[in-house]
């Protein structure tokens, strides 16, 4: 069973176009969080096909929890980039 290719580069550089606040920003808790929303989607795809691979399962879990602590902390410091982000990467929160 082979998961599909990580994000590449160039999907990277995308996602952080859209998202970044400044032009050399590529750290901040919004790029961080949409970075993880992508490859969030990713594994779910690969989960769909493959319901039984438990070890990706676990990544992907892990990688919902980190998103949240980083919306969690931009929610409490910063409500208007928040705001924007949700907005951004579609969210329901």
């Amino acid at each position: 069973m082979v998961l599909p290719a990580m994000l590449t580069a160039k999907e990277k550089g995308k996602i952080i176009e859209k998202v970044n606040a400044h032009e050399k920003d590529t750290g901040s808790s919004e790029v961080q969080a949409a970075l993880l929303s992508a490859e969030i989607v990713r594994l779910a795809q690969h989960l769909k096909k493959h319901p039984k691979d438990n070890h990706s399962r676990r990544g992907l879990l892990g990688m919902v929890v980190r998103r949240k602590k980083l919306l969690d902390y931009l929610r409490e410091s910063e409500p208007k980039r928040y705001a924007g982000i949700i907005r951004k990467l579609g969210l329901k929160r």
